[in-house]
């Protein structure tokens, strides 16, 4: 799994320079806006929230002594929660959306890495709908296994443990939104679910470089998801002849 999260994350080199050769950058546009506007959507939301839920937690502190920095201290619990719930819900709608416009780039990658002309191509509506599926119940598996890491993540000093634990799973469930975009023309539904247990650690590698690019402003918002495609892509390309083999 080391080694195949090392790989995960090494595919983002190997993609910028495909991208250049390949001339990539003219589908980043409509995901780059999408990404773009969701952002702002979700940074405004988590702003406008995190008071309300300072002030909620607050009026549970009695006590005069002390209640400024218990309502600073709620304020930031309240704004954090917001920004990593809404990372998740950012993520998830993202890809959905985005599926037609990221199925293509990761076909010409494909294409070019195999020399294979005759790939099948899935149709739009096709493309939606299992992206949507896919994405609604990684979100829904993700958001029942991080808000109790997420809560025992304010604990101190062992709550470090639960901060990684609550990454790793953010990681893990974007690396699969992004491999599927290769997936969807070679496995079904069930296979794919088999292919991302047997290379959790290359949709973990690739899902830690796409989450963390998020916490860029702007720039990573509008490139993290066209960058982190071609290079699940190019990992996913390796791994399914020998999945095939195996199953």
């Amino acid at each position: 799994m080391i080694k195949d999260f090392i790989n995960g994350i090494t595919a983002y080199f190997k993609a910028l320079k495909l991208i250049k050769e390949l001339n990539l950058w003219k589908y980043f546009l409509i995901p780059a806006i999408l990404g773009f506007l969701l952002g702002l959507i979700f940074i405004s939301t988590a702003y406008a929230l995190s008071d309300n839920i300072g002030e909620y937690i607050t009026k549970y502190w009695k006590f005069e002594f002390g209640k400024g920095i218990i309502k600073s201290v709620s304020n930031f619990i309240g704004g954090l929660s917001i920004i990593l719930i809404g990372i998740m819900l950012y993520k998830h709608i993202l890809m959905a959306l985005s599926s037609p416009f990221m199925t293509p780039v990761s076909e010409i990658v494909e294409k070019h890495l195999t020399g294979n002309t005759r790939i099948t191509e899935i149709k739009v509506i096709a493309q939606l709908i299992r992206s949507i599926k896919l994405n609604i119940t990684n979100l829904i598996k993700e958001l029942i296994i991080t808000i109790p890491l997420m809560i025992l993540s304010f604990i101190p000093v062992i709550g470090l443990f639960f901060m990684l634990l609550t990454f790793y799973y953010q990681a893990y469930y974007a690396g699969i939104g992004n491999m599927d975009y290769t997936l969807e023309r070679h496995l079904n539904y069930k296979e794919s679910k088999l292919f991302y247990k047997k290379y959790k650690g290359v949709a973990v590698g690739n899902g830690t470089v796409f989450t963390l690019l998020l916490f860029i402003p702007v720039i990573g918002i509008m490139i993290s998801l066209p960058l982190a495609t071609v290079a699940a892509t190019i990992e996913s390309i390796k791994k399914l002849d020998e999945f095939k083999k195996i199953n």
